[in-house]
């Protein structure tokens, strides 16, 4: 469909209703043809704002490993550290463990 190139024609601003050359309109964002005294472009806030995520996560990460620790607790001249072969001797007693950690005082009044 073709259309007239409107060079002569007129049109009224919806803005504020005066009579313009129709090729003098603008078309706002709003849809709105409106005279140049009258147009306001699409203010930079009303866009979309870009969706941006927060980098918390690195590519490929090598965090550090706690490697397992192995505490042997025996009585006195228990066997724990002698082997049988490859194997270690079983425990010949029952083991018994005490600790303490600091010290508390109560006192009444």
């Amino acid at each position: 469909m073709a259309f007239a190139s409107g060079k002569y024609a007129l049109a009224i601003c919806d803005r504020c209703g005066f009579q313009y050359p129709y090729l003098d309109l603008k078309k706002e964002w709003t849809g709105f043809k409106t005279c140049p005294e009258c147009y306001e472009p699409k203010h930079p806030q009303l866009e979309p704002k870009r969706n941006v995520g927060d980098r918390i996560a690195l590519r490929e990460p090598r965090p550090d490993r706690i490697e397992p620790m192995q505490v042997f607790v025996a009585a006195p001249g228990d066997s724990a550290f002698e082997d049988v072969g490859m194997e270690p001797a079983p425990v010949s007693q029952v083991l018994v463990a005490a600790a303490s950690v600091g010290s508390v005082t109560v006192s009444t009044t």
